[in-house]
């Protein structure tokens, strides 16, 4: 039943915080899903310039990556994924890492109606959300999700039949009654290459091979996910809603 027709007829809808999330979450999805016929639009929280760890070429510690340096890369991503569009949530730079006070029902109402790409607009089969963690944004989002996709009355507003929380590799570093439990998987051997090529194009974000969110750890962890499940490579998500 969720094998390749179904995911062929999907209209998914990805709501990513930061520009490389979707693709630590779900781009082998994503691309499984295009190559299939589905449609997939995703919408990026925010972007802002932004000072954080990582050698720069002076051998500094914490380097400045600009918004555009990270907006060019997730348009590069979003070409190589062949998404059907994709959109910024809020222009302000002062909610990048900071959605945790950007009042919920701003949020709310961006994902459910007032933004480009809203559930109301794209009426989407399925959602694909961040799994809540200790990382602010992460958690505001995800909450302002769950909220948007309630169920409401049948005909007033639409019902997401599939709501799913994606993986991250940094959710091992949380405490174990909120450790991240995959109950739902999508087989992604065929795409696991293009996943890391989405990776390496999130080039201001590429760490040596020992970091755990590096292009190499991403795939040591996406090929633990298919031994999960016996297969070559596998992205995980929680089900938060599965109608049928």
């Amino acid at each position: 039943m969720f094998g390749d027709d179904f995911l062929a007829r999907q209209r998914v809808l990805v709501i990513t915080p930061h520009a490389d999330d979707e693709t630590y979450g779900c781009a082998g999805t994503i691309a499984r899903i295009k190559s299939l016929g589905g449609e997939v639009y995703v919408v990026l929280a925010t972007a802002a310039d932004l000072r954080h760890f990582g050698a720069d070429d002076a051998g500094n510690k914490v380097k400045l990556v600009s918004r555009g340096t990270r907006m060019g890369e997730f348009e590069a991503v979003m070409r190589l994924l062949k998404v059907d569009d994709w959109d910024v949530l809020l222009a302000d730079p002062e909610a990048h890492l900071a959605l945790d006070v950007v009042p919920r029902k701003q949020l709310v109402g961006l994902v459910e109606s007032k933004g480009r790409l809203s559930i109301d607009r794209i009426e989407p089969t399925m959602i694909l959300i961040p799994a809540p963690s200790y990382n602010q944004d992460h958690e505001a989002l995800y909450r302002a999700c769950v909220t948007a996709t309630r169920p409401g009355v049948p005909g007033e507003r639409h019902l997401v039949p599939f709501v799913l929380a994606y993986d991250n590799t940094s959710l091992f570093w949380s405490f174990d009654h909120e450790r991240f439990r995959p109950n739902w998987f999508v087989d992604i051997s065929r795409f696991l290459d293009v996943k890391i090529q989405a990776m390496r194009l999130h080039a201001s974000q590429v760490r040596p091979p020992i970091y755990h969110g590096s292009p190499e750890g991403l795939e040591m962890a996406t090929m633990l996910r298919g031994r999960e499940v016996s297969v070559e490579a596998a992205e995980g998500f929680a089900v938060l809603r599965a109608l049928v």
